[in-house]
């Protein structure tokens, strides 16, 4: 049985086309289903192996970015999200999927009937727009499916609202325990680090990534989806041939996802 994705679009959603591109790259079908008529069949999910929030603007980012859609999966869809989860499947957001995820309470926990807001993504410290690309550290520890034998990755970010922050330090603890904190912000020498533009928003403890307790929810803020070939790369033309044949890094986050789908769900 081949692996089915759904992308949910619309309402200032921009990365679906990009989000679609990457999994089908790794061997998937995809299917892009507006919103709209997500909400109208919320049991539509049930269909799919993997859910897919991708970046954008979702309602131009009103009130703060992520907060209406993110209550929207939470008002709609949660009792289909639930029953999702407990079929044992995945769910991935990138930026404005992960700023959802976290404000209708899928992270960190998406436990049980737990639906309050633990922590948040809010506006950067450096007061503006972040275009750039970031060092990121793999936490080896993490049971995160998606970057299972990843060490590290170079990847682009494109935020306004993306600085990780816990509701309290006894939340913080409890990710840090779990290991639920999958990718960090690190400056040259791979050390996590708060100094702008290596962490480029001012993130609690360097978090650009985190994970359920399962492993199987993954949101993070950079964008894999903008490195799926190596002429993605900003030092592309500066690259030796040799260095131009490596695999793009952000392949390999949605190769590990339908490697762990085909393997489980035979």
């Amino acid at each position: 049985m081949k692996t089915k994705i759904l992308i949910p679009y619309g309402f200032g959603l921009n990365c679906e086309d990009e989000t679609r591109y990457a999994f089908e790259l790794a061997g998937a079908n995809v299917d892009k289903v507006h919103l709209k008529q997500l909400f109208e069949r919320p049991k539509l999910l049930l269909e799919y192996h993997l859910l897919a929030l991708v970046g954008g603007f979702s309602f131009g980012d009103h009130i703060s970015a992520g907060k209406v859609l993110g209550n929207l999966y939470r008002l709609r869809l949660g009792e289909s999200i639930k029953n999702f989860l407990c079929d044992g499947k995945l769910i991935f957001g990138e930026c404005n999927g992960f700023q959802a995820m976290v404000k209708s309470a899928i992270l960190p926990w998406s436990e049980g009937d737990k639906t309050e807001q633990t922590v948040t993504l809010m506006s950067n410290d450096s007061g503006v727009f972040e275009d750039r690309w970031v060092n990121l550290r793999i936490n080896p520890r993490s049971r995160c499916v998606f970057t299972a034998g990843i060490k590290s990755m170079y990847l682009p970010v494109r935020h306004g609202e993306g600085k990780f922050f816990p509701a309290n330090q006894s939340v913080l603890k409890k990710i840090e325990e779990n290991n639920q904190i999958v990718m960090q912000y690190v400056d040259d020498n791979n050390v996590p680090t708060m100094q702008h533009p290596f962490n480029p928003n001012g993130s609690i403890e360097s978090v650009a990534g985190l994970c359920d307790l399962t492993g199987r929810v993954f949101g993070l803020m950079p964008h894999p989806t903008a490195f799926l070939n190596m002429c993605n790369h900003p030092r592309y033309h500066r690259m030796t041939s040799f260095e131009k044949r490596e695999l793009p890094q952000g392949i390999s986050i949605f190769k590990n996802a339908v490697q762990y789908i085909e393997e489980n769900f035979r």
